[in-house]
């Protein structure tokens, strides 16, 4: 009576329980993560409607519900606005509550009308997908209780609905923007928080994605594996799956004599890898300044560090502040945060033609060859040496 079609041991049922909760994840960042909010890549109809119906059963998640609260999370990142910034409503909450926050924006309607187009809306989203969440994970129970027996049918299932609340809600959106290490210094707080990760199919990998969001690959470095990229590739060779965008690689040329349309180009193409140098290169003098700056102000080094690398606009008024009082007390930090702020203005969208742009480039490399910074002058040389 309580027994199911396997009669397994107690390590059958938890490799069952990771192999189910692993082909979640994998649906989570191929389908809904890489292809639907992002257009990384695109999926034949065989595997979309595979992941689909999978994340239905396992999850009871809304395709357009998930990809707007992500696009939302990309374009108001670190703000008031981030239905899931910890470095606004705090670790604790992001990383033990995040499902609840997650179910709180599915009912902002403004939200799913800005950033919910494009997500499936075929006969069965709309009557089945979307109409009958419920109904899937319900199956799901039954499915598991026939197949494993009640009571262990039951706790693989418990541990099925658990698995994305607790990895993707909890962990990657809390620590994900909070512990770990970074390769680029884009403009919010994400880190990537292992090298590599099975569990959470290369989502670990958080910083590299929030730089090159509309990369299919998260992977940056040799040493970075990422799970989710390497089933992708499997589908690749398969045909069911066509990658659009990946990490673009600076490629590295003689230096330009002269600062011309081409190498502005190739500045905006390779933006983010000027960023991580610009800071990387300046370390020391940044370290010194926090030090010194904490020593005499008591500024929380950690939360300057992110306000000095964020967009001003998306600072909140406490962040603003603070950085405006810790510049006004370090001429060395007011001029390097100057100079990055003027180097952003080229990729920013504005009004200003190409023309405009160039000669704010080539003002920019010739103040800072000549600013006596041997880390400034390194930077603009290499700015000088990108190809196409």
């Amino acid at each position: 009576m309580f027994s199911g079609f396997l009669d397994l041991p107690w390590w059958g049922y938890v490799l069952c329980a990771l192999a189910l909760t692993h082909v979640t994840i994998a649906s989570v960042t191929i389908f809904l993560h890489r292809h639907q909010a992002h257009r990384a890549l695109d999926l034949h109809a065989l595997p979309s409607h595979f992941f689909r119906v999978w994340l239905w059963l396992t999850t009871g998640m809304v395709t357009k519900q998930w990809a707007a609260i992500h696009r939302k999370h990309h374009a108001k990142c670190e703000t008031v606005e981030d239905p899931h910034s910890p470095q606004i409503l705090g670790i604790k909450r992001v990383l033990l509550g995040g499902v609840l926050l997650y179910v709180k924006e599915t009912r902002n309607a403004e939200t799913m009308e800005r950033y919910g187009h494009g997500t499936p809306n075929d006969w069965i989203e709309r009557n089945v997908y979307s109409r009958s969440q419920k109904l899937g994970v319900a199956i799901m129970m039954l499915v598991d209780m026939a197949v494993f027996g009640v009571l262990p049918g039951l706790a693989i299932w418990s541990v099925q609905m658990l698995w994305i609340p607790f990895w993707a809600a909890g962990v990657i959106n809390g620590a994900g923007h909070y512990w770990g290490y970074r390769n680029y210094d884009c403009a919010d707080a994400s880190t990537n928080l292992v090298p590599w990760g099975i569990l959470i199919g290369g989502e670990e990998l958080h910083n590299n994605h929030h730089t090159y969001a509309t990369s299919a690959k998260l992977s940056a470095k040799w040493y970075e594996f990422d799970i989710g990229w390497m089933y992708i590739r499997i589908l690749e060779m398969l045909g069911l799956a066509t990658v659009k965008k990946t990490i673009p690689v600076p490629r590295i040329g003689e230096t330009r004599k002269v600062v011309d349309l081409d190498m502005l180009q190739n500045v905006i193409t390779h933006r983010y890898d000027v960023m991580t140098r610009y800071v990387k290169s300046l370390q020391q003098v940044y370290s010194e300044e926090l030090a010194r700056l904490r020593a005499a102000h008591a500024v929380d080094p950690r939360k300057l560090r992110v306000a000095l690398l964020a967009d001003a606009q998306s600072l909140s008024a406490n962040a603003r502040a603070q950085l405006v009082e810790a510049l006004a007390h370090s001429p060395k930090l007011e001029k390097l945060h100057a100079m990055r702020e003027e180097l952003s203005v080229l990729w920013a969208r504005s009004s200003a033609s190409s023309e405009q742009l160039l000669k704010q480039l080539q003002d920019w490399c010739h103040r800072a060859e000549e600013s006596g910074v041997q880390q400034l002058r390194e930077l603009s040389l290499r700015m000088r040496s990108y190809a196409a």
